[in-house]
Order: structure tokens, then sequence, then C-alpha cells
């Protein structure tokens, strides 16, 4: 009797599970693989996902470089600097305008004082600025119904004493003094819009010493005001908003001549009324 028989069989049971073996590890490799494909693949995704995220309130938020400037430079503005380019935006009519104005309202007259005021200042104001909150106008510094233009935005009226004074100043004015051979003094208010004149009045206060002096300034000054200006702008540059015929401290006649720069500060520049040389200046940066 032979035994060749059961040893075959085993054999090929073994065959067969070593197959099943190799198969199955095949299969694992590949679900391994395919695995490690998609952690891969959502690894990548989410780290897109995130620098995008990152990325968007970047473009988004960050203010932009002009508006920022914009609003430092407007903060870093004194309230002196603020009034000065209120007052300035809403004025249309230069000084050397308003100085041939008012010498043509007066017969003969010379421009001794000039002053560009906002509204509702009166004679005795030295305030150039810009009205209170209680003087009156439009927003936007366009004209009004009369057809003068307003100077702040929060204003309401003149008083009355002022509005007398002045019955049609809604807007900003120039406030001239104009003086005679004689000596007499007249006041003539001018519509720093529509370049017309407000008022014109002639002072009844000055005594008698007050006509000699103005006389006498009259006759010395060799310098217009607009050769004054010109001189004062050569040194500074800027924009004319005063001009006063005046003796110094060493008792010669001077144009002071303000002058506000593009910053809004003003420098006060003092010009020799017989020869036009610059003998002084002064800034206020406030």
């Amino acid at each position: 009797m032979t035994c060749d028989s059961p040893p075959e069989k085993t054999g090929f049971l073994r065959t067969r599970r070593l197959r099943a073996t190799g198969a199955a590890g095949v299969l694992l490799a590949a679900a391994l693989l395919t695995g490690c494909g998609q952690d891969s693949g959502d690894t990548s995704t989410g780290t897109a996902t995130s620098e995008a995220a990152r990325a968007v309130p970047e473009r988004t938020t960050t203010p932009s470089y002009s508006a920022s400037k914009s609003a430092s430079a407007s903060a870093a503005m004194t309230q002196d600097q603020k009034d000065r380019k209120k007052l300035l935006d809403s004025a249309k009519i230069t000084y050397d305008k308003a100085v041939t104005t008012a010498e043509g309202a007066v017969s003969g007259g010379k421009v001794v004082d000039l002053d560009l005021r906002g509204p509702g200042k009166s004679d005795d104001d030295t305030d150039r600025e810009s009205a209170s909150p209680s003087a009156s106008a439009s927003p936007s510094g366009t004209a009004s119904p009369s057809g003068s233009a307003s100077a702040s935005p929060t204003s309401t009226g003149a008083s009355p004493s002022e509005a007398s004074a002045s019955p049609a100043a809604t807007g900003p004015e120039w406030v001239a003094t104009v003086g005679v051979t004689d000596g007499t003094e007249h006041t003539v208010r001018i519509d720093a819009v529509s370049g017309k004149v407000v008022k014109s009045t002639e002072d009844t206060d000055q005594d008698a010493e007050d006509k000699s002096r103005t006389a006498g300034w009259v006759a010395k000054a060799k310098q217009t005001p607009q050769q004054a200006a010109k001189a004062a702008t050569d040194k500074k540059k800027g924009t004319v908003t005063s001009l006063e015929l005046d003796e110094n401290d060493k008792n010669v006649l001077v144009w002071s001549v303000d002058v506000v720069d593009k910053s809004w500060n003003e420098t006060t520049v003092d010009v020799d009324a017989a020869t036009g040389s610059v003998t002084g200046e002064e800034t206020d940066t406030d």
C-alpha cells in the first residue's frame, strides 16, 4: 500500500493559503496607499483654506493710506489753523480786489487797513478767524439765497448790533479803513464772495489828533498796499489776509502784512512803507 495521496493534498492546501494571504496583502497595501493619498489631499486643502481665510481680512479690512493720512492731518491741525482754513475756503475775493473796491468807494481815499473777517465780526474784533458757533451760514460755504456765502457750518446769524453795522453780512467780509488827504477815515465793508460793497460809513469818532496822524501816514506811505503785499509774499509764500499801516517800536511807518501759508500757519511780515524792504517777520504756529 502506498501513502502518496495525503502529502499532495497538504501541499495543495498550503499553496491556496499562501495565494490567499498574498492577495490580502495586496489589497491591504492598496487600501493604505489610497488612505494616505486622501489624507494628503485633505491636509493640502485645509492648509489652502486656512491661508485664504487669513488673506481675506487683510485685503478687506486694512484702511487705505490716503484716508488715514487725511484723518491724521486733520487731527493734527490746531483750532486756529482749522479756522483759518475754513475762512479762506469760503472767501472768493482776494485782497488786491478788495483794496481796489474799497478805494473806489471813497473818492480820493487810500486804504490804510484791510482785514478778512468771518460773518458777524464787528469793527472792534481783532480775531480774523471764522465766526463762532452762534454765527450763521450754510454748511459748505456756498452762496446763500441773498447771494453771499457762509463761512461756518454751524452759524445762525449775527447779533442785532453787528447786523445793524453790516445788514447783509452772512458770509466772510473784507473790512477796509480808507483815509483821505485830510485824515478822515471811512469804513468800507466788502462781501468776500461777490466783491460788492456791503456798506460804507464815515468815522465820526475821530478827533483832530486822529485825523492828523492818518493824514501824515497817507502822505508818507510811498508803498501801496499791493506793493507791500508782494514784498511780504516774496518773503513768505501764502495768502494775504490782512494789511495794516502803522508805526513800529522804532517809530518807522510800516505795512504789517498777515500771510497764511499752505500749512495754515500765519506769518506777520513788516514792510517799510517808504522803501518796501522787509524789516521783520513773526510766525504764529498755533
